[in-house]
C-alpha cells in the first residue's frame, strides 16, 4: 500500500501552515492543490512548498474551479505518481489528524474499500447545517438503496485509487460542493464497499467556510436529482446487490 494526502486549498492562508505541521509526522507525500487562491494565500502555499519540498508537492490551478475540481486534479496526480490510496482532508483544520492512521489501517486491511469519516458533532453545530446534512444523507441512502454510507458529505476520507481511476475515465464528477456526494455514490454504484469511521469534527481553525447556503444547497439538490435518475437506470443491479 502506497498512500498520499490530498489537500484542496482556497484562501485558507491562516490555517494551512498548522495543517501541514500536523501532517508532517505521518511521513506521507502531500499534494497541496491551490484552487485559484488569493495572492496572499498563494504566497503562503508557495513558501510551504519550498520549505517542505521533500514531501509536499504544490499544484496550482490558475482559476478557482471548486473543491471537486481541485480534488480531482489531486487524485489524477496521485494516480500518475503510482499511489494506491489517497487521504482527502480539508485545509481548514476541522478534521482530526490523529484519525488518519485509523483510516490508513482500515485501508491496509481492506485495500479495495473506501474509508469514510462519520462526523461526530458537538452541540455547537448550527442546526441548519445539521438538518441539511441529514436531508442529504437520506437522498444518498435512496440513491444507493443502502445505508452503507453513513455520511456522504464529510471531506475526510481515504480512496482506493484503482477504483477512482476507473471512475474518472467513465464519469464527469461534480466540480464544487456536490463533489463529495457524487464520488461516494458513484463509487458505491461501481461496487466499491464502504468502511465508516467515526471522527470528531470541529469548527475551522481560521473560521473560514466557503459553503454558500443558497447556491451550494441548490447545487447539491440538483446533484441528488441527477443521481436519482442514475439510480433508476441501475435499479436491477442495485437490488440484486442488496439481496445478495
Amino acid at each position: 500500500m502506497k498512500a498520499c494526502i490530498i489537500v484542496p486549498v482556497y484562501n485558507h492562508q491562516h490555517a494551512i501552515a498548522k495543517v501541514i505541521g500536523h501532517l508532517e509526522p505521518l511521513g506521507l507525500r502531500c499534494f497541496l492543490i491551490n484552487d485559484g487562491s488569493s495572492p496572499e494565500c498563494s504566497n503562503v502555499l508557495r513558501h510551504i512548498g519550498r520549505q517542505h519540498s521533500e514531501w509536499v508537492t504544490l499544484l496550482e490551478r490558475k482559476k478557482n474551479g471548486g473543491k471537486g475540481a481541485a480534488v480531482v486534479d489531486g487524485l489524477k496526480l496521485a494516480i500518475n505518481k503510482g499511489f494506491s490510496h489517497a487521504i482527502q482532508i480539508d485545509a481548514d483544520g476541522q478534521h482530526q489528524f490523529d484519525d488518519i492512521n485509523c483510516f490508513l489501517q482500515a485501508s491496509e486491511k481492506y485495500p479495495e474499500r473506501m474509508v469514510l469519516g462519520q462526523p461526530i458533532f458537538d452541540v455547537s453545530v448550527p442546526k441548519k447545517r445539521l438538518y441539511g446534512r441529514k436531508f442529504t444523507n437520506l437522498w444518498i441512502w435512496i440513491n444507493t438503496l443502502s445505508f452503507s454510507i453513513k455520511d456522504g458529505m464529510c471531506g475526510f476520507r481515504c480512496y482506493p485509487l484503482v477504483a477512482v481511476d476507473q471512475l474518472l475515465q467513465t464519469a464527469e464528477l461534480g466540480q464544487r460542493m456536490d463533489f463529495d456526494i457524487d464520488i461516494v455514490v458513484r463509487l458505491y454504484w461501481q461496487g466499491v464497499k464502504i468502511i465508516n469511521i467515526p471522527t470528531e469534527v470541529q469548527y475551522p481553525l481560521d473560521g473560514v467556510s466557503h459553503f454558500n447556503m443558497l447556491q451550494d444547497n441548490l447545487l447539491i439538490s440538483k446533484k441528488h436529482t441527477q443521481l436519482f435518475f442514475g439510480m433508476l437506470r441501475r435499479l436491477p443491479v442495485l437490488l440484486l446487490r442488496k439481496l445478495s
